[in-house]
């Protein structure tokens, strides 16, 4: 399975490769991309054969959230962030549903959405020289993307509060200096090192990985819809002011400019 936007390939036995790469937009969550990760898990789940899926973006860049024009659609009460574009709701729990685990190789930026897309993975792989940051409250409304649920349950409680209140940016050496649970690499090791652990993955018996996935998610997947109904009626009171528009105008920062 391939778009313009995202490839799906199979590049062991059991091994699916799902690669982000709309290099135009720096893999924003544009339409295009939003679709072709959502078949692309799509095509994955109903394909027996797979056991582990990898996902990850291309040179500097994971995944950088969503556009301008989407944040805007949402502060002018158009979308919210569980249905941000047609076809594509919950697009942030998409690697929490899979059946089988899934290695978010994050070996670019990840940004605001982007980032809460890669920490609903099962494994997260981090580049020490990339940017990661959730800049929700930069622009002045609360956070979305299940942020305030899988923030805190990955990275401690301690860290997410920092994370998402000062919206702050990190380098990944930077959160390994903080004592995140995750391997950090350089990011020239980190697919090779996530394709090195989907190989011991894939040893296993499907059956096995998809019923301990079941066991090990099922508190996240019980949980996870409550809790963006929160964060939407945080957004009801937080995004629609004035002034977050005009953060939005003033301080959205192209990802080609990362």
């Amino acid at each position: 399975m391939m778009n313009s936007v995202v490839e799906l390939k199979e590049i062991k036995p059991g091994i699916a490769l799902i690669k982000m790469q709309d290099r135009e937009n720096k893999n924003t969550f544009t339409n295009e991309l939003l679709l072709g990760i959502r078949e692309a898990f799509a095509e994955v789940d109903k394909n027996s054969k797979y056991k582990v899926m990898v996902i990850t973006g291309y040179d500097n860049y994971f995944a950088t959230g969503g556009t301008k024009d989407a944040l805007l659609a949402i502060q002018e009460g158009k979308a919210n962030f569980d249905k941000i574009s047609p076809g594509t709701t919950n697009i942030y729990s998409l690697p929490l549903d899979c059946r089988i685990p899934v290695i978010a190789a994050v070996q670019g930026h990840a940004i605001g959405g982007g980032l809460a897309f890669a920490m609903f993975s099962d494994f997260v792989i981090f580049s020490k020289e990339s940017v990661y940051t959730a800049n929700f409250m930069n622009f002045g409304f609360t956070p979305g993307f299940g942020s305030t649920y899988i923030f805190p349950a990955k990275f401690g409680i301690a860290l997410a509060e920092d994370i998402l209140m000062s919206a702050r940016t990190f380098r990944g050496e930077e959160l390994k200096k903080r004592g995140i649970p995750f391997e950090v690499y350089p990011r020239k090791e980190v697919l090779n090192q996530a394709l090195e652990l989907a190989e011991i993955i894939a040893e296993k018996p499907r059956i096995s990985l998809v019923s301990l996935k079941d066991q090990l998610v099922n508190e996240h997947r019980k949980k996870i819809s409550e809790v963006v109904k929160q964060e939407i009626k945080m957004h009801d009171i937080t995004f629609h002011r004035p002034e977050v528009k005009e953060k939005i105008e003033k301080l959205y920062i192209n990802p080609r400019q990362v």
